[in-house]
């Protein structure tokens, strides 16, 4: 898979003719991508990209088939500050930004608040055997935030949050929640973990659900530390989620839809209601499945309930 900025790779690969939907030059929201691989590739919103002129986050969920003809990338910058660099090509950083950004992304869609909760200031997210895992994580404050960002020169998302002093706390923080979740999920007598739902405090706030055992745990060493930087952005609260929270947060919503599609690839659904937010993606071949389901809250400590 080949993930570039738009212009320089169209021109050298098709002899200096720009296909329509595509721009002659790079463009902040949007890169080029091409799946020269054996097989499709999913991608998901908040999945960090690194290089080119400023480092990128997914901006939609979405299936990349094999052979296809270059695709316009929706991305969102989270280096804030930087627009240069000695080649236009990307690759995976093997990071998710925390729920904060990724609804910024995901969900609303919006640059300027994807900046905002990269620098820490935007408005925070809020049918089997089951289990609980909880943590009291320590605090990044703003002034912690602050020092980081002049630290990396530019608002770069993986020097503030992974390179920078607040990186080693959050590496602790995720090596424990991951030690708790292994043991808790070890009680589960046989059943298979496909997703997570994420409380904050009181409030159950952030889902990640996945079609199979084997998905979730592709995904789980990214999505593990972003929920964990999440947790250490917000204050401390007395009360926790129950699992009965957890049950009532993932029930039937109707709401405004939004859809988009590939034939015979990939369908796209956003959901929303109230403050309630949901997003599924279904592959279409070789069968109909759904491959990741997000249900987020707008608007709330450190508690993971395990489905």
């Amino acid at each position: 898979m080949i993930i570039s900025e738009q212009g320089d790779y169209l021109r050298r690969t098709r002899g200096g003719r720009i296909p329509p939907g595509f721009s002659t030059g790079p463009q902040v929201n949007q890169l080029v991508l091409v799946n020269r691989g054996k097989r499709p590739v999913l991608l998901l919103a908040g999945e960090v990209v690194s290089g080119g002129k400023q480092d990128r986050i997914i901006g939609k969920d979405r299936i990349v088939p094999t052979g296809a003809a270059p695709l316009p990338l929706d991305v969102f910058c989270v280096e804030h500050g930087r627009w240069t660099g000695e080649s236009d090509q990307f690759s995976a950083a093997n990071l998710m930004v925390h729920p904060s950004v990724r609804v910024q992304a995901a969900l609303e869609e919006d640059q300027s608040q994807v900046w905002a909760a990269v620098r820490g200031e935007a408005k925070s997210v809020g049918n089997s055997e089951s289990a609980t895992v909880r943590t009291t994580a320590p605090t990044i404050s703003r002034q912690a935030l602050a020092g980081a960002i002049a630290a990396a020169g530019t608002q770069d998302y993986q020097k503030i949050y992974k390179s920078s002093p607040i990186g080693a706390s959050v590496e602790s923080v995720t090596e424990e929640l991951g030690r708790r979740f292994d043991r808790a999920t070890l009680l589960l007598k046989g059943e298979r973990v496909v997703g997570v739902i994420a409380a904050f405090g009181d409030e159950v706030a952030w889902s990640d659900l996945f079609a199979s055992s084997e998905l979730f745990h592709s995904y789980w060493p990214k999505l593990l530390r972003s929920y964990a930087v999440e947790a250490m952005t917000r204050p401390g609260a007395g009360k926790t989620a129950s699992l009965n929270d957890a049950r009532d947060f993932l029930r039937p919503i109707i709401g405004h839809l939004e859809e988009e599609s590939e034939p015979g690839v990939y369908e796209w659904r956003k959901e929303s209601v109230d403050r309630l937010w949901e997003i599924q993606l279904t592959a279409l071949s070789p069968r109909p499945v759904t491959l990741h389901y997000l249900r987020a809250l707008r608007g709330g400590q450190q508690d993971f309930i395990v489905p």
